[in-house]
């Protein structure tokens, strides 16, 4: 049987202190801070979806799920806690309970009929939640796919407070909502949009045509490089088709 479990997962709970009429809205608490409009978040229906700096610069991305009335954020394993933690910060007084969900686990495999498709790109296959915390990782399957599809996502090639939400090309990959109104950095991600000024962008290339100077994190085992590149320097490349449709695009 092949492995599916994504070990660099985790997953914090969003959940009502209390119930009944007076419960409160996890969706609501998350709508005015995360980039995706959260009535988007359905069952089996995941998003992609990130928490900014009032700048509009990515600092967590993870992917959103629907449990009931809880919503679950699908995250780094490594980031985890200080995701939680600094979503306790935005709680104040609600009476919201953040913790992390020890009880299911994520999962993915290329072809998963039946399984909800990745929200970003439907070639990056299936993901979804289990029971149980057992079995081996399909953590390098998962990231070799994704990156030879040029995705990026985790700290480790987004940064943390480096990189503008549209440069980790959100838009091409359904990680923002720009109808949604107003969240943590909406103004300048809105602003971005409307004047198509993404003007740098994150690209997976071969290690033999890296830019060290602009290069995020480097796997030598797949000949890869995640680089912060000026449009103008991409477009010589040979990028997925999904960028090249964004790079190709008429300007208003």
């Amino acid at each position: 049987m092949t492995e599916t479990r994504l070990i660099q997962r985790a997953l914090i709970r969003l959940s009502a202190n209390d119930t009944g009429e007076a419960a409160e809205d996890c969706r609501d608490f998350l709508q005015g801070l995360v980039t995706q409009d959260m009535l988007s978040v359905q069952p089996d229906a995941p998003q992609w979806s990130a928490l900014l700096s009032a700048q509009g610069k990515a600092l967590f991305d993870f992917f959103l799920w629907a449990d009931g009335n809880d919503i679950l954020i699908d995250c780094e394993t490594a980031q985890a806690e200080a995701l939680a933690k600094r979503l306790k910060i935005y709680r104040l007084r609600r009476k919201i309970s953040i913790e992390m969900d020890e009880i299911l686990s994520v999962h993915w495999a290329l072809d998963a009929g039946g399984k909800p498709a990745d929200p970003r790109l439907a070639a990056l296959g299936h993901r979804w939640l289990e029971h149980g915390q057992s079995g081996e990782t399909a953590d390098a399957a998962y990231q070799a796919h994704r990156l030879s599809l040029g995705v990026t996502e985790g700290q480790d090639e987004l940064g943390n407070d480096k990189t503008l939400w549209l440069e980790c090309n959100a838009a091409e990959l359904n990680g923002v909502s720009f109808a949604k109104g107003c969240y943590v950095g909406q103004e300048n991600t809105a602003r971005m949009n409307y004047r198509q000024k993404v003007n740098r962008r994150l690209v997976v290339v071969p290690l033999g045509q890296a830019d060290e100077k602009r290069q995020r994190v480097a796997y030598p085992d797949l000949g890869l490089s995640v680089e912060h590149r000026r449009v103008d320097d991409i477009t010589n490349l040979d990028n997925p088709n999904w960028l090249k449709a964004a790079l190709n695009a008429p300007s208003e």
